[in-house]
């Protein structure tokens, strides 16, 4: 096992990893911006070092700072988490070029797997199912380019190779809008992700977004823990998710999961891995692959079992996978809310000092946060302070579990989206299950 990790993240990422490393006996290395001197795993991790000013630039994405921590304190592996620096190539190489191990896959797979375009050509010649599409990058060639557009069928979406996080994306309904369209994207997605590579798929106009959860060690073995539902969401960023997806049964599961696995093992994945999906009319459409831990990894820990995190170390160790397909079993159900400071009405964030804090419990409720009374939530990163997961042995049980914890959740001297979370909670669409990605924007007024 590593001996020494240095936590190259922030937040309640970085308090899940260095908790993860306690009980497997990892010694731990926080690094931390000036604004982050107080946060809770800082306060608890064996070494911390301050590696720069609060902006992310010189601290959280300044690679080689993180490297230098890691060399001072004689670290023997870097964890990113998620965000910052989780998925950036540049940062992996640096990483084991500079003799450490990173806590994640190779640099040349995730150079794969970020870019969208080699990402879906891998993926098609693995067998995973993918929205039909351009097949490659657009030229500028407008012929061909309205004859692919043709082809597909509209209304079609034209992506930024690069993009992520909902960034880089425009929606063409008609020939007459799509040279513009492309022009448009090209030009957005070269100045925000320095690659102008944009390509063209079907826009699917009410599908759900599922993910399939899987583990592999870059030894020849693969495993899926099963699917989790987001499709709860505003401007393309998830504000709950659940695990089982609901409706899609285990015949299906196995399918798109059986798929996700042997896919790991064809790209040589190392590593935690999620594939995201759109779901429209019992069909599976691959849209990208997350090289990282994901923010709503727990709902898939709390119906399997297995400590993500943990895994995670043991692969990045160089041990084989302990677990089979066969011993992975599906029990009852959970649900993630990302808890935020921000105004839940018009989405701001709300920065500034904790009065009051008290976490909820009870039988099935876990909280994840870094936060306690007497925090100040800087302004200088995202907004979300913590997650509050429910289990139940069905997904009613976890529902009233949730609106239960919502309850006692008491977070005062800041704005949250508490309120927002309960609205969702009592929403009957969503307790009848199955809702599209459009559902919270169209029920929130948002266009």
């Amino acid at each position: 096992m590593l001996d020494k990790v240095l936590i190259a993240n922030r937040g309640e990422i970085a308090l899940r990893i260095l908790r993860a490393c306690k009980e497997l006996g990892i010694k731990t290395v926080a690094v931390h911006s000036t604004a982050d001197k107080d946060l809770k795993h800082v306060l608890l991790a064996d070494e911390s070092i301050c590696i720069g000013k609060a902006a992310a630039s010189e601290s959280y994405l300044n690679i080689p700072r993180i490297i230098a921590a890691a060399e001072v304190t004689n670290s023997i592996a870097i964890h990113p988490g998620y965000g910052f620096l989780a998925e950036n190539a540049e940062f992996a190489e640096a990483v084991e070029k500079s003799g450490f191990v990173f806590v994640g896959p190779k640099a040349e797979t995730i150079t794969l797997m970020g870019d969208k375009v080699s990402a879906i050509d891998a993926m098609r010649k693995a067998g995973v199912p993918c929205v039909p599409g351009s097949d490659g990058p657009l030229t500028d060639d407008p012929d061909r380019n309205k004859a692919i557009a043709k082809r597909i069928g509209y209304p079609i979406i034209v992506k930024a190779a690069g993009g992520g996080g909902g960034r880089g994306m425009r929606v063409v309904r008609s020939e007459g809008e799509l040279l513009k369209a492309i022009e448009t994207t090209k030009a957005e997605a070269g100045a925000a992700f320095n690659n102008d590579v944009v390509y063209m798929e079907k826009f699917l106009e009410n599908p759900r977004h599922i993910e399939i959860q899987v583990l592999s060690d870059g030894q020849g073995n693969a495993i899926h823990l099963g699917e989790r539902d987001c499709s709860m969401q505003r401007r393309h960023q998830k504000v709950v998710e659940e695990a089982p997806a609901p409706g899609i049964n285990s015949e299906t599961r196995e399918r798109i999961g059986e798929r996700c696995r042997r896919a790991c093992i064809e790209i040589g994945y190392r590593g935690a891995g999620t594939f995201e999906f759109l779901y429209e009319n019992g069909e599976f459409y691959f849209i990208e692959m997350n090289t990282r831990i994901q923010v709503e990894h727990p709902v898939s820990e709390m119906i399997t079992g297995v400590d993500l995190i943990k895994e995670q170390l043991r692969i990045a160790a160089g041990q084989p996978l302990a677990l089979e397909q066969k011993d992975i079993q599906i029990r009852g159900h959970a649900i993630e809310c990302r808890i935020n400071a921000e105004d839940p009405n018009t989405f701001i964030p709300s920065p500034g000092k904790i009065n009051m804090f008290h976490s909820p419990g009870g039988f099935g409720v876990r909280w994840e946060s870094h936060i306690y009374a007497g925090y100040s939530v800087p302004p200088n990163y995202d907004s979300m302070i913590g997650k509050l997961i429910t289990y139940g042995e069905n997904r009613d049980v976890a529902i009233a579990r949730m609106r239960h914890a919502l309850d006692e959740l008491v977070v005062e001297g800041i704005k949250t989206n508490i309120p927002l979370q309960k609205r969702i909670m009592a929403d009957e669409n969503f307790f009848n299950g199955g809702t599209n990605i459009h559902y919270l924007e169209k029920k929130l007024g948002i266009n």
